[in-house]
């Protein structure tokens, strides 16, 4: 069964898009309310946003199934990454509004969860770990990108309008020291976006698992702002428009991260 895509480039960069999938298993739709079909939650279009990116020659690594089926960005134990505040598990039962996802009783329980690990999350990570691996020695190191995006106003989470721009490093642990900041002066380089760095959003499962810059891999995340892209409402139509603007500050970012050279 394929459960992901992946485009090898020919530089050290390699893009994972871990919640931009949309299938659903007919045997699991067939438990979960209708809400569950509309996926709102999807980092909707990301793949066309960042098209440039594989035109760079970055490596692009893109999952089939939704996070409703499992969130390929959250550890295999469903530790929680954000103790004391709210989250969506690993194997989600609500949506971000706390909609229920399952006709009741039909919920996931822990057997189910572990079951699906192998067939829908450990493919990906198998496939992310081997590119990352296949870029390092190719090039001596990696650099990984979590791309990432969500609607500008998610009370759950946080309260008011996120940042256009929410870098990521794990307080500086995922990557070489210096480039979050480098990373973060590009973003407020650029007109028009508001921009912060671990913030509310300070990386997930992939960019803290997989960072690892004393042994040459730098791992950052991008949590962007839907409004800058797109409408934030159903039906999730793509702005052209709105895209020629946030591109080349997407373009900027990651030639930066590309560019970036620690000091000492």
């Amino acid at each position: 069964m394929q459960t992901h895509t992946l485009h090898e480039g020919t530089i050290p960069l390699l893009i994972s898009m871990p919640h931009v999938g949309t299938a659903l298993p007919p045997e699991l739709m067939q438990r979960m309310q209708p809400v569950a079909q509309q996926l709102d939650d999807t980092d909707w279009h990301l793949e066309q946003l960042y098209s440039f990116a594989r035109d760079m020659g970055a490596s692009i690594l893109v999952p089939k199934y939704s996070r409703y089926v499992i969130d390929l960005n959250r550890p295999r134990d469903n530790a929680n990454l954000y103790p004391g505040q709210d989250t969506t598990g690993l194997c989600p039962v609500d949506t971000f509004a706390k909609q229920p996802l399952y006709k009741a009783g039909d919920e996931p329980d822990d057997t189910e969860i572990a079951a699906r690990v192998p067939v829908y999350w450990q493919p990906y990570h198998t496939a992310l770990g081997h590119e990352l691996a296949r870029i390092k020695a190719q090039h001596g190191h990696a650099l990984l990108w979590e791309a990432h995006s969500i609607c500008s106003e998610v009370p759950r989470f946080f309260e008011g309008r996120l940042p256009d721009i929410n870098l990521g490093t794990a307080n500086g642990a995922s990557c070489s020291a210096g480039l979050g900041e480098a990373l973060l002066a590009a973003a407020q380089s650029q007109s028009g976006y508001s921009a912060v760095l671990n913030g509310r959003f300070k990386g997930g499962h992939i960019t803290r698992h997989y960072g690892q810059p004393a042994h040459g891999i730098d791992a950052v995340q991008l949590e962007l702002s839907q409004r800058t892209y797109m409408q934030e409402s159903a039906p999730y139509d793509y702005q052209p428009a709105l895209v020629q603007q946030v591109q080349p500050v997407l373009r900027k970012l990651l030639q930066t991260f590309m560019d970036f050279r620690p000091t000492v």
